[in-house]
């Protein structure tokens, strides 16, 4: 068994309108779901990717519209990339931050790649990430209808951030339990503290988790402009079975297998307290809804579909029209 790289990333928002207008008009993304979180169907769950969807494309957000801004510390997911094509893409993100207004830093080198760190409105912590140097996974299609470009769009998720205390307990789940492999030569400081990268199947941008440890920081307190959880891709159920047994074999509290419909799925905690999630390829978004018109509605896995009614009714409308360049 190998894990193929990294599946999603399940981010807090507090204003789900905002985030839609932020994520497919400024960064080009398409929304390929619209949702509502399964475990609380009052509220939307929103996935953008690239033009399908694909595994190591997904960036998605839970709404939790009182929720407290995020208190940034250890114990965190603390940073997500985001692919695109090259180094000169970069400079194309630097001038449209500063039209949109978008919090943002210089171009810089990290762990040997050219990288441009940004905010969202929330202060969600997002680094576009340059390819040009890449060998690994395969990026996803930009949406051709996107605001943005195909030649500059983002391609799918890339290094991961975590920060922890103590990084040996997280590096031993990565390597003695998940697989991954430490990369030495890619070990780097950032101002946080130093920084240590594990890749996993193909390797490359799209198959990378960085630890940052910070043994001063205090605990995060997660609320909007955090991080959820990430995941993992699995190949399929079959081999998803396998990973649940053998992560019940080491002995890790985990919640089994759960159907998410358009995945299949399992989560588990590292010894730092972060959540990890093992997520199948498929099925895919375009289960239940034609490729062409994925996220302009609201979808509900069969078995909330009996409670369509009930559950719109709750929801606040979102503007879903294809967005134009501004």
């Amino acid at each position: 068994m190998e894990l193929k790289g990294i599946h999603h990333l399940s981010a807090l928002t507090a204003n789900a309108a905002r985030n839609y207008q932020f994520y497919t008009k400024v960064l080009g993304l398409r929304l390929v779901k619209k949702t509502v979180n399964q475990d609380d169907t009052s509220v939307y769950h929103l996935f953008y990717g690239d033009e399908r969807g694909n595994p190591g494309t997904e960036l998605t957000f839970f709404e939790i519209p009182m929720a407290a801004p995020n208190h940034r510390g250890s114990s965190s997911i603390s940073g997500t990339s985001l692919r695109v094509k090259n180094d000169e893409a970069l400079q194309y993100w630097k001038n449209r931050f500063e039209q949109y207004d978008v919090e943002h830093e210089d171009i810089h080198t990290r762990a040997n790649r050219s990288t441009l760190a940004f905010e969202d409105f929330e202060g969600q912590r997002l680094i576009l990430v340059s390819d040009e140097k890449n060998a690994g996974v395969p990026g996803g299609i930009p949406w051709e209808n996107a605001p943005v470009s195909q030649e500059y769009g983002i391609r799918g998720l890339g290094p991961i951030f975590l920060t922890v205390r103590d990084p040996e307990p997280t590096a031993r789940i990565l390597t003695n339990v998940m697989g991954f492999r430490r990369k030495e030569s890619r070990d780097y400081v950032t101002d946080e503290g130093d920084v240590l990268v594990f890749e996993t199947g193909q390797g490359g941008t799209g198959a990378e988790i960085h630890i940052v440890k910070a043994p001063e920081l205090p605990f995060e307190r997660q609320g909007r402009g955090g991080v959820h959880h990430v995941a993992f891709r699995v190949e399929d159920k079959a081999e998803l079975k396998r990973w649940i047994s053998h992560i019940n074999d080491v002995g890790l509290p985990n919640s089994g297998f759960v159907e998410r419909y358009y995945f299949r799925s399992l989560y588990f905690r590292e010894p730092n307290g972060i959540l990890f999630e093992l997520a199948t390829d498929g099925p895919g978004f375009d289960t239940d809804e034609d490729l062409e018109h994925l996220g302009e509605s609201l979808s509900l896995p069969p078995f909330l579909e009996p409670r369509r009614e009930e559950i719109e009714s709750k929801l606040k409308p979102l503007d879903t029209t294809r967005p134009q360049e501004g």
